[in-house]
């Protein structure tokens, strides 16, 4: 049997003009938000939605990720770093004395981007009173969804998040980090769970009538996605953080239980909910 082993030397850049940039991660994250916009606006024409109140949307969408990813990143897993070096919370350098490193905004939790994104749309709710909160998380998951299998792409350009090593002739070997063995290739594992995720979502929100049930598609989503992050892993190398306190899991599974239960009593509110009307 040969082997099934891909070496990794793809560049993080997906183009360089004079002193002009683009990697692949920031190319998938504007992709992340430009078609989950697209969803969006599909879904609020068939449903009769104006869709001007998207572009609000979009700004506490793109806000609540970014803010919230960085918060979860510092709080979750690196805070003993943080605490001692509070500018670089929000600012892309590197900084040692006078010396200043553009590191860009590798840190990023998904955990914390989730928390920002149900933050932000709550407080966009306040201002927006066209249907219930859940009536828009209900949609945005489908979006969400496609956006997350994105950035895990992005994420295996930047050969970050990588899994342990298969100690086998299967795997990837990262190159970039100037590797010689075969790891799990971790994230295209959790961007192959969360396509399916997204298919899975499309198709009840098209073939079912389960999106009449406030907060079904919202729960389902966070219970399918963070059960696919708590079994990804375990192949997963270590990004420290709470693991070090509580042991037994890892940080990523520790945050996503609560993400579970959530989902799972969301799916059960929602039925209980529509067997009272």
């Amino acid at each position: 049997m040969s082997d099934i082993i891909f070496e990794h030397n793809l560049s993080e850049k997906f183009i360089s003009v004079g002193p002009v940039t683009i990697y692949w991660y920031s190319l998938m994250f504007l992709f992340a938000f430009w078609f989950g916009y697209m969803i969006l606006k599909r879904i609020y024409i068939r449903e009769n939605k104006d869709v001007k109140l998207l572009d609000p949307f979009l700004v506490h969408m793109v806000l609540g990720t970014i803010i919230g990813a960085r918060l979860g990143e510092v709080f979750f897993y690196n805070w003993e770093y943080f605490q001692n070096n509070l500018l670089e919370i929000f600012l892309p350098f590197k900084i040692n004395g006078f010396d200043w490193e553009f590191v860009g905004f590798r840190g990023l939790s998904s955990h914390g981007a989730t928390i920002g994104i149900i933050t932000s749309i709550i407080l966009y709710k306040v201002k927006y009173k066209y249907d219930s909160v859940l009536w828009i998380f209900d949609r945005l998951v489908i979006a969400v969804a496609l956006g997350g299998t994105l950035v895990r792409i992005g994420n295996f350009f930047n050969s970050e998040i990588v899994g342990v090593f298969t100690n086998s002739d299967y795997g990837v070997i990262f190159q970039n980090r100037g590797e010689i063995l075969p790891r799990h290739p971790a994230q295209l594992y959790e961007a192959f769970g969360y396509i399916i995720l997204f298919i899975t979502l499309v198709l009840i929100y098209n073939k079912t009538k389960l999106k009449d049930l406030k907060g079904f598609l919202f729960g389902f989503f966070l219970m399918f996605l963070f059960v696919v992050r708590f079994i990804v892993e375990y192949v997963k190398e270590s990004q420290g953080g709470l693991e070090e306190q509580l042991g037994i899991f890892s940080t990523g599974q520790w945050l996503s239980i609560p993400f579970i239960l959530i989902g799972i009593g969301l799916m059960i509110y929602s039925y209980i909910s529509i067997e009272k009307k």
